[in-house]
């Protein structure tokens, strides 16, 4: 079936999701959680294709990788989908007009979601779930990274719906080669919303090329800032944890500020790093202060490609500051407005940073590790949003709807 057909099949479907129930999506969204476990091994088997097409070292490994105990969390996060709240039909606002004509902005489903993505096979049961459980029809266009993982997760996902009499059109993958790509962002009267999940280079194409409208996930560059005043404990395993924990993952450190009265402090922030072969790129005053602690094979000297890099990797930056203004202006300078921390006691410092950092997700004294829809109480995520227009941050069931006017009169007539 080519892509012009699958969109085609898609708008039809999704005119009937209108007229499904909620206690009968959140069944089906539990069977296709159960589904997904009992069929481990079969998604495992077609994940170990993919897998074996690109090397271990790559980057986007870790996010290709699915073993059962990742099956066993998606499937989780899409029980828990189930049994959040509908976000359909909420009355937003009410009013009653001079007139007598009672208004109300009511929450309603996007319609057709469109989501391109690259090596992240969970993210088809994610899109899945959020748009099934939020009224949405969904149209996925995966990399040929995960061909292998996409179909066979697919193929489960459609098998439970039609087991269940309902339209398997209601999700479409669609071929993994470019040209899919470009028919989707040109896909007018058929998709209402396109995301892209991915590298900077893919948000930033279809940003520039879709003809559709774009909610953008932007890359992570993440800062943390230990502050003049910041607990050395709470440091070390906030920066531990904020590196280490999955470094394939847009919420993952990727440069830590430190105040130049702490540089003591820097051996013991960073030592545990080394577990972990995390390569340190640092600044002068923090090369000289760990260069005798920190294994020489693991600590290079910054150059200006150290800063505003999403890593992705065992790698992390360091920049010494002379202030918590400077600190500000590294953040304002290099972030990708994803998610930002300072470690620190001094409240005063602490409000300033919550207003004057600009980030989907702003933390004070903890990893930024928990930017994650599923983290946030949200079942599961669509992506982060990194705009400001119609969604920011972990996008879930609440960012999937619009809104209506229900207008209702008693024979009023305009002037």
């Amino acid at each position: 079936m080519n892509t012009r057909d699958q969109l085609h099949k898609i708008k039809e479907a999704a005119r009937n999701m209108p007229s499904l129930d909620q206690k009968r999506i959140n069944e089906v969204l539990l069977a296709i959680a159960e589904a997904l476990k009992n069929a481990s091994e079969d998604i495992l088997t077609a994940n170990k294709k993919d897998l074996d097409r690109m090397s271990s070292d790559h980057p986007k490994y870790d996010r290709l990788l699915l073993n059962k105990e990742r099956i066993e969390t998606i499937a989780m996060d899409i029980a828990n989908t189930a049994n959040l709240p509908s976000p359909l039909g909420r009355i937003l606002s009410e009013k009653t007009l001079e007139n007598g004509l009672l208004l109300k902005k009511v929450s309603v489903a996007l319609g057709v979601v469109g989501v391109i993505y690259e090596a992240r096979p969970n993210v088809t049961l994610d899109v899945f779930a959020l748009c099934f459980k939020s009224g949405n029809a969904c149209a996925l266009k995966g990399g040929s990274d995960t061909m292998y993982s996409n179909k066979a997760i697919t193929k489960l996902i459609k098998k439970t719906l039609s087991d269940m009499n309902i339209d398997a059109d209601i999700i479409q993958l669609l071929a993994p080669e470019r040209e899919a790509a470009n028919e989707l962002m040109n896909a007018i009267g058929y998709v209402d919303i396109l995301i892209p999940r991915g590298s900077q280079n893919l948000i930033n194409s279809v940003r520039e090329n879709s003809k559709i409208p774009v909610i953008e996930t932007g890359a992570g560059i993440v800062h943390t800032y230990f502050d003049k005043y910041g607990d050395l404990e709470k440091g070390k395993n906030i920066v531990f944890n904020a590196k280490t924990r999955r470094v394939s993952v847009c919420n993952a450190l990727d440069c830590l500020i430190i105040h130049k009265d702490r540089l003591n402090d820097l051996p013991a922030l960073v030592n545990r790093l080394q577990e972990k072969d995390v390569t340190i790129y640092a600044d002068k005053l923090a090369f000289d202060v760990i260069q005798n602690i920190y294994p020489k094979s693991l600590l290079k000297r910054a150059n200006a490609e150290s800063f505003g890099t999403e890593f992705l990797s065992h790698k992390m930056s360091i920049k010494t500051v002379d202030s918590f203004q400077d600190a500000l202006n590294h953040i304002y300078k290099y972030s990708s407005k994803h998610s930002e921390a300072i470690i620190s006691e001094n409240m005063e410092y602490i409000n300033t940073f919550y207003s004057a950092v600009d980030a989907a997700a702003v933390y004070c004294n903890t990893s930024t590790a928990f930017t994650d829809g599923a983290q946030f109480g949200l079942g599961a995520e669509i992506g982060i949003s990194t705009q400001k227009l119609h969604a920011r941050g972990p996008m879930a069931l609440e960012e999937l709807t619009s809104y209506k006017w229900l207008i209702s009169g008693d024979g009023q007539i305009r002037e």
